[in-house]
């Protein structure tokens, strides 16, 4: 039961820190006007799926952390 607990802990703390990564690479997307970012010319709107993406990724790995 240990080493289930220590597994979830471990993921959702990867989740998470996955999470801001993405999330973080949304925003400056979203503000780079169109500008290429680390090689990708992304449009406001395209900068919201990885937005999305990154949101349920770190609430899926706070909510894993929380119940372990």
């Amino acid at each position: 039961m240990e080493n289930n607990t220590n597994f979830r802990r471990f993921f959702g703390a990867s989740l998470t820190i996955l999470g801001v990564v993405v999330i973080l690479f949304a925003l400056i997307a979203f503000l780079s006007d169109g500008k290429p970012v680390m090689g990708f010319s992304i449009t406001h709107w395209e900068a919201a799926v990885p937005g999305v993406v990154g949101l349920v990724f770190l609430l899926t790995g706070v909510n894993l952390v929380r119940e372990s």
